[in-house]
């Protein structure tokens, strides 16, 4: 497994995370133990979850299975989305931050939080309230690094300029949706992250799982997959458009012997500014299959010809 520094941070993460939403939902305890193990046993030391997957259950999950392997793991949680109705049931006011704070090491098991990441912008929130209890958690030991999801470009800025202006500890990454077919943060986010030193964190590296070949076009969605869970991205994904894509796309892999999620996960890894790729996995050997994407490296000339084809 090869490793990054995230953003201009000391914390090295595994360039392939592991994502959790789908634990206590659609995977219960006994099978996401045996995923997190093989993760660590890879080398994948980057486990990112958010306090509202399955409520809580996500955390709750991790925690009972990382403990006897906690120094192993980077935890990374969110905060900030909905929790519980009530004025301070989301947000970054420092009632929220210091609620779901403790609720979360409690879930986890665990006396800190490697990476604290607020899940979205607050706009009804000064950022200088919200960095200011985010400093004193890590000032207390609680947190060790920050970061932030989903933000405006104009709000990153706006955060990292606070920060700096009133001697807070800064965010160190950000955690947008992107992928091959999704590359809108191109436009502004990536170059406002790279500009204050962010790591990214891309979710949904795969396209809601249309990058990995297994939806063909003027077929059915296959049963238990995450675009069958998911219908409101089907319209979104299952394009025509899209599917012109992926048959060159799939034509590019066959001629170098690699599959689809080596490619989309090579391709994200391509951006230096990109620290872990975050992926979902429901089995061990998914979690493999992940793990070897980390080897292939693009050249200067595969990326060309791959943005060739994803611009048309």
């Amino acid at each position: 497994m090869k490793y990054r520094h995230l953003g201009n941070s000391g914390l090295e993460v595994s360039v392939i995370g592991l994502g959790t939403n789908n634990f206590g939902g659609r995977m219960e305890f006994k099978e996401a133990r045996q995923v997190i193990f093989a993760a660590l046993d890879e080398g994948i030391n980057l486990i990112d979850t958010a306090n509202i997957y399955s409520h809580g259950n996500s955390e709750e999950i991790i925690g009972r299975a990382l403990a006897d392997r906690r120094e192993e793991a980077l935890i990374a949680t969110k905060f900030g989305m909905l929790w519980e109705d009530g004025p301070h049931g989301k947000g970054g006011s420092r009632k929220h931050i210091m609620d779901a704070l403790e609720g979360s090491l409690r879930r986890l098991q665990t006396d800190h939080i490697d990476l604290y990441q607020m899940h979205r912008q607050d706009p009804d929130t000064p950022i200088e309230e919200t960095l200011r209890a985010l400093d004193d958690v890590v000032r207390d030991g609680k947190v060790r690094y920050i970061g932030l999801s989903n933000f405006d470009p104009w709000r990153i800025a706006d955060a990292q300029w606070a920060a700096r202006h009133n001697g807070f500890v800064p965010f160190i990454s950000s955690q947008p949706e992107y992928s091959m077919l999704e590359r809108g943060v191109e436009q502004a986010v990536l170059p406002v992250c790279e500009y204050f030193g962010l790591g990214t964190l891309p979710y949904f590296p795969l396209a809601h799982g249309f990058l990995t070949g297994k939806y063909r076009r003027n077929k059915p969605v296959p049963e238990g997959t995450r675009l069958a869970l998911t219908p409101a991205a089907q319209e979104k994904r299952l394009s025509e458009a899209n599917f012109d894509i992926l048959d060159q796309l799939e034509v590019f892999v066959e001629k170098r012997g690699h599959s689809m999620v080596e490619l989309a996960f090579a391709w994200l890894l391509g951006r230096k500014s990109v620290g872990s790729v975050i992926a979902g996995a429901s089995s061990p050997d998914q979690i493999r299959q992940n793990a070897a994407a980390a080897d292939w490296e693009l050249s200067d000339d595969e990326m060309e010809e791959l943005n060739g084809i994803l611009d048309g």
